[in-house]
Formats: structure tokens, sequence, C-alpha cells
């Protein structure tokens, strides 16, 4: 990728991503900071919606099953391509490893969130205090939540109380899903974190936190229907300023942690997902190592931590276009992009 940044001319560069997620903000940062726009649109009706807007100069419609011919031609376009989770779980980590244009970020971690249980082994390398993960129903001794692998925003999860219960949801259901993972559930408050980690400035940037609005678990059921955990929405969150520091510093070792492990730098925005309990202390369960859809709470107006590093709002569309920009000044791109 980085020979073929080398080839790539400057003046055309070009900003694409995947027409879902996170498209409009990425896409809205981009245009503000004077690069042309591409969205990947999977559907004749996603492709109809994008092309309303006026800060998005091309709309292509792909198929995304065959996404080595689509980074082709954005390779042809002098595009680079900003990953996120739609783009994850419709492309698929395998493609995604493959896909011969520049993308920003760590491209190996998206195969690593793919596995629940990989995901495990990194955060705790990273050493954040994070939930016990079972080998099997009969280690169960408490409340558990089944995850399933990939970015599904929580579709198939599923929550048991006790071990009994989990082994009779396992049986009716012919056994756990291939690579699913049964994980503590933890008591508190869900919160989580965006981070920006900035190869151009050297720095690991705390941008934001989001909490997120779950179809049966947030909605009005009143005990009619099983908790699921489907994202419907997001909301903004500001956390309390003590809890700040802890939050940086896990950030940090977790960029630390994918160097040692995964052997690539973070390079853009990554989330940590916790549950903070009632003593204040942080428990992380998942990462995401791209954009998440919670930053779409402050698109436009900006995110409230922004202006600590820039004395300006930003929100992390425009985060990513300005890192964009100043790589290329200073002739880094190939620093955020593999």
């Amino acid at each position: 990728m980085a020979q073929a940044l080398k080839r790539y001319d400057p003046d055309r560069l070009a900003v694409a991503t995947i027409a879902s997620h996170t498209a409009l903000q990425i896409l809205r940062g981009a245009k503000r900071y004077g690069f042309r726009t591409i969205a990947v649109a999977g559907s004749e009706r996603a492709a109809e919606f994008y092309r309303q807007f006026g800060f998005i100069d091309e709309v292509w419609r792909a198929d995304l099953g065959n996404f080595r011919k689509v980074a082709e031609s954005l390779v042809e376009s002098c595009a680079v391509l900003v990953p996120h989770g739609s783009y994850v779980e419709y492309v698929g980590w395998r493609q995604a490893l493959e896909a011969p244009v520049p993308t920003l970020g760590c491209r190996e971690l998206i195969a690593w969130e793919a596995d629940q249980r990989k995901k495990m082994l990194l955060l705790e390398r990273a050493g954040v205090q994070t939930p016990r993960v079972y080998r099997s129903a009969s280690e169960v001794d408490g409340p558990v939540i089944v995850k399933l692998p990939g970015a599904k925003g929580g579709r198939g999860y599923f929550i048991a109380r006790s071990r009994e219960e989990l082994e009779a949801r396992v049986r009716a259901s012919g056994g756990l899903a291939e690579g699913a993972v049964i994980q503590e559930y933890i008591i508190g408050v869900p919160a989580y974190y965006h981070y920006f980690a900035s190869p151009v400035y050297e720095r690991v940037e705390v941008f934001g936190a989001d909490v997120r609005y779950e179809s049966n678990v947030d909605g009005r059921t009143l005990g009619l229907a099983e908790p699921t955990f489907v994202v419907v929405g997001n909301l903004p969150l500001v956390l309390r300023e003590s809890l700040l520091p802890t939050v940086w510093r896990y950030g940090v070792q977790f960029a630390r942690a994918v160097e040692e492990l995964v052997g690539c730098s973070m390079a853009g925005p990554y989330c940590l997902e916790s549950i903070i309990r009632d003593d204040l202390t942080i428990v992380v369960f998942e990462f995401s190592g791209r954009i998440v859809a919670g930053t779409n709470t402050y698109m436009g107006y900006g995110s409230p931590y922004s202006v600590l590093y820039f004395d300006r709002p930003m929100d992390m569309g425009e985060r990513i276009a300005h890192e964009i920009r100043e790589a290329a000044r200073r002739g880094r791109l190939e620093r955020l992009f593999s």
C-alpha cells in the first residue's frame, strides 16, 4: 500500500467508504477539508439515499461480495478507504485483509475484531480490567452474556442468568454458534469511549463517548419480551472528569498492546466498550478497531473533547480528514494507511 500511495497525486486524493454506518460523517468531514468523496453502495436503495447529499461527489453501486474489483477501481481513482462497522460486516474480514486499496488504520486488527477470543486476549494484554470468559457452560457460576463473532451490532446476543438456563438454551438451539463466547455479565452502566490514535501528533486522544440504544434492553417491554441487544441508535455521553485519566490510560495501553500482539501501529479512530460499576471501576468487555457509530452523536457540532486538543469543536469525520490532510502535507500518509 505504501507503493500505491507514492503513485497517488495529492491534489486528486479522494476519501471513500461504504455507504452505511458512519459514511455521512466521514464524507462530510472529508469534503470540508477539500477531498473528493466516494460512497460505495451495496444496493440501489442505499445509492439513491446517498446521492442526495452535495458533499458526496460520487456514489458507486457495487457488489460488496466482490470487493477486490471495487478496491482496484478506488486505487485508479486515487482514493483511500476509511473502514467502519458495515465494511467489517458486509465486506468481511477476509476480503478486507486482501483489498488492494490503502485502508485507514491497522488492517490486521479487522481479523482480530472478528474473533471474540482474540479480542479478549488483546484486551487482557492491554492490562485493562475485563469480564471473566468461560470456556464452557459447565464453568458458569452466575449471569452471563453470549456473544457472536463479527460486527453484528448486538444481533444474536443473549443473556442467561445461571448455568442451568444457559445449558437449556444451548440444548434448545442445537449448540453454541461457532466462535461464540460466554462472558461474565457485569452489573453497571454501559459507556463506550472514542479514541483517535494520531501518528501526525504522536498521541492518543480521548475524543468522545456514547451509550447505545438497544431494542428490547432499552425499549419499554416491561418483561414482555426476552432482552435483545440490537443497536438502533446512540446517545451522547459526557463522562465525569475524574474518570478521564483512566479512560485515556486504557486507550494508550490498548494501542500499545495492538503494536505488540498484532504487529501494527494504531492510526485513526477506535473504541473501547465498557461497564462502569457503582464503585467507578471500569470493566472493558469489547473493542472496535475503527470508527464506531456512536461518533455520529456529535456529527456537525463536534465532540465535547475535541476542543481540548484543537481549541475548536470537531466531529470524528473531520478529525479523520484533518489527520489525512496533515499527513499528506508532511509526507507521512504511509503511517496512516495499511
